[in-house]
């Protein structure tokens, strides 16, 4: 891990909010700032891993040579590792407790040979539970950690517990990223807030940490992730594939400042 420059995990403090699908597409914009090849994603859902599927890499295996096991390679030499490539099938569970998910992601953390990276990306299950304590406690010198919401109200109480959660932890907060911030009409050009207005920027400026960004709902996002094509590389144009720049913009400068 020591060639790895900067590592961030990406959390939240439910499930449903596209924690994974954020943590795919801040990859991508970071691959592309010059970045080829010096980019990773630890898929560390080991009971529900999806960032395979949104990269295109279902299927894969991990394979394994002297320095260690090599992880597998999406778009823009992004090097992915993830429980998935480890399962005999899409559909095959993981029903593991604890002791054996924390020893596979301390195997995930020494036992990958990720080589030179300036950014690895930790996609944390949901929650604050065993997965989310084992990379935080074996991993001190973290950047920090980007905490993902939607603008619900009980989205706005469970994320205040991933902020708190972070700090007794001694983790740097990144900020804030409200996720499924409305949808424009395609037909009339009006905004509809499906799951309210602004609950992201709240919490932050409540907790006092930094709100990164709105990301605002596409139905192209979900066409693409279905495909396995990274969103921001498919739609560059958009007004959501803007907003993951800027917010790779603002943690750049948090991490290299």
């Amino acid at each position: 891990m020591t060639k790895i420059r900067h590592k961030i995990a990406v959390i939240s403090g439910k499930g449903g909010v596209g924690k994974s699908l954020v943590t795919v597409n801040l990859a991508v914009a970071l691959a592309l700032n010059g970045r080829n090849g010096r980019v990773g994603v630890l898929d560390a859902d080991i009971h529900g891993p999806c960032v395979p599927k949104m990269l295109g890499l279902e299927g894969e295996r991990l394979q394994s040579g002297p320095p260690g096991v090599f992880p597998a390679f999406g778009p823009l030499n992004i090097k992915v590792v993830s429980m998935a490539f480890l399962l005999p099938s899409v559909d095959a569970p993981v029903i593991w407790r604890g002791p054996l998910k924390m020893g596979a992601i301390r195997q995930f953390l020494s036992d990958i040979a990720w080589g030179d990276l300036d950014y690895l990306l930790i996609d944390l299950p949901p929650g604050t539970g065993d997965e989310s304590l084992s990379v935080l406690q074996l991993l001190p010198e973290m950047d920090g950690v980007i905490i993902v919401t939607i603008p619900s109200e009980v989205s706005q109480d469970v994320v205040k517990k991933a902020v708190s959660f972070a700090r007794k932890m001694g983790v740097p907060i990144l900020g804030i990223v409200e996720n499924m911030s409305g949808v424009v009409c395609p037909h009339c050009g009006e905004q509809v807030d499906v799951f309210g207005s602004g609950g992201g920027e709240k919490v932050a400026t409540d907790m006092g940490v930094t709100f990164l960004g709105s990301i605002p709902l596409d139905p192209r996002i979900s066409k693409t992730t279905d495909a396995g094509a990274p969103f921001i590389i498919e739609e560059p144009d958009s007004q959501a594939a803007a907003v993951f720049r800027k917010i790779v913009e603002k943690v750049e400068r948090k991490t290299e400042g």
